[in-house]
């Protein structure tokens, strides 16, 4: 069988792909090995899909090679993937921070895309895997589960590491080294963060809490910073603030977090003396949660029962101070099963930033989460799924498929 281009992997960037270059008359095959259809995109949001962010661009994206997604973000933004959402009658809502989700389920963006593909003529096969790849002088060979497949073109498309549970591998990354391309280390990203059992016997009964707070990793030019909720776990922390400092956290650095941003604890504490004979419990408990504050307490060996008159002015300094400035070093992640994109991937060094397409072998593309190219938690990674993707689409050729 001869196609134009054979894209491996039916997730966002491979559906999204296959669906632009087919539209463009490009004969395409598409490929996953898995038995259900785009479960990533499924279990995204909730069940609602996270489909894109509307402040997406170049700062919100980590990689070894920082402005190399910079030329497919700007030529497809936002804006492009939510008009063809609204093509397709899909009702979505913004909530905080630009992130957009689909109103229904995330099914809906699913089918979107496969009528997409349908509209393109794009001829898909699924369940079947790719078992070895080799390149001639007219392409690919590539050895099929169904049949053997010669293509000029080929897109690898297949995700990365994280949620194996629902078929992740390895073999974008082991195609990639077979054409001699570098990886970047990869890493689990958007990760909740584990603590070690010292700081689980003092923090563990808080799993279920949650607090806003500002986590920072990091020193001045790799220092990041987010101000998101962070949440107690049985094995360590997680939310938002967590999830976001986990891409930039490295194992042995320690976290640096404020757990009230924007409020002075110590001055409240020692105003709060002044006018009352609360316990400080019961004052601390009035600006963070209650269980959290009990916590914190026994872990500082306070005795929190104690009115606020019986308390030192240094002392109640020193307790706000540290409530604003708790460091601590985290002993790991959850690893690739609880996160939610694996960090690093194809070394971009390697790739053309408009095509996406390799340096080191003609007519071979690495699109979506395989490349080194990391987004934040909010929907960037679905918006560079669909960049590049659309990128990669655009430079295909048509014509050679027979």
């Amino acid at each position: 069988m001869k196609v134009d281009a054979v894209v491996i992997g039916a997730g966002a960037a491979g559906l999204h792909c296959a669906a632009i270059a087919g539209q463009r008359g490009v004969k395409v095959l598409l490929l996953d090995h898995a038995t259900k259809l785009a479960e990533k995109i499924r279990i995204s949001g909730g069940g609602r899909c996270n489909f894109t962010n509307r402040e997406a661009g170049p700062a919100n994206f980590v990689s070894a090679n920082p402005d190399f997604c910079r030329s497919a973000l700007a030529r497809y933004t936002p804006a492009d993937f939510v008009a063809l959402v609204d093509r397709h009658r899909i009702p979505w809502h913004e909530k905080h921070r630009g992130q957009l989700f689909c109103d229904t389920s995330s099914a809906a963006i699913i089918e979107m895309l496969v009528r997409e593909c349908e509209r393109g003529g794009v001829l898909r096969w699924q369940p079947c895997s790719a078992s070895a790849v080799t390149a001639g002088a007219d392409g690919f060979r590539i050895e099929t589960e169904r049949d053997v497949v010669s293509s000029a073109q080929l897109v690898v498309a297949t995700g990365g590491l994280s949620i194996p549970q629902i078929g992740a591998s390895d073999f974008g990354y082991r195609l990639a080294r077979q054409f001699g391309h570098r990886i970047v280390e990869t890493r689990p990203a958007l990760v909740p963060l584990t603590l070690d059992a010292v700081e689980r016997a003092h923090l563990g009964a808080l799993a279920g809490v949650s607090l806003p707070v500002t986590v920072e990793t990091g020193e001045r030019r790799g220092k990041a910073r987010f101000d998101e909720d962070l949440l107690f776990t049985h094995r360590g922390l997680s939310g938002p603030a967590i999830l976001q400092i986990s891409t930039y956290w490295r194992p042995g650095t320690p976290l640096r977090i404020d757990c009230a941003p924007g409020i002075d604890l110590a001055r409240a504490l020692v105003d709060a003396k002044g006018s009352s004979r609360r316990q400080l419990t019961n004052a601390l408990g009035e600006i963070l949660p209650r269980r959290f504050v009990d916590a914190w307490l026994a872990r500082a060996g306070k005795d929190g029962d104690r009115p606020l008159p019986d308390w030192r002015d240094r002392d109640l300094v020193e307790l706000g101070s540290g409530l604003h400035r708790w460091t601590l070093v985290p002993d790991g992640t959850e690893g690739y099963r609880k996160a939610e994109v694996t960090a690093g991937g194809v070394d971009t060094r390697e790739l053309d930033s408009v095509t996406l397409q390799s340096r080191r072998q003609p007519g071979l593309y690495f699109i979506g989460e395989v490349v080194d190219v990391t987004g934040w938690l909010g929907g960037y990674n679905f918006q560079w799924a669909w960049a590049s993707a659309a990128a990669c689409a655009r430079s295909l050729v048509r014509g050679s498929g027979g």
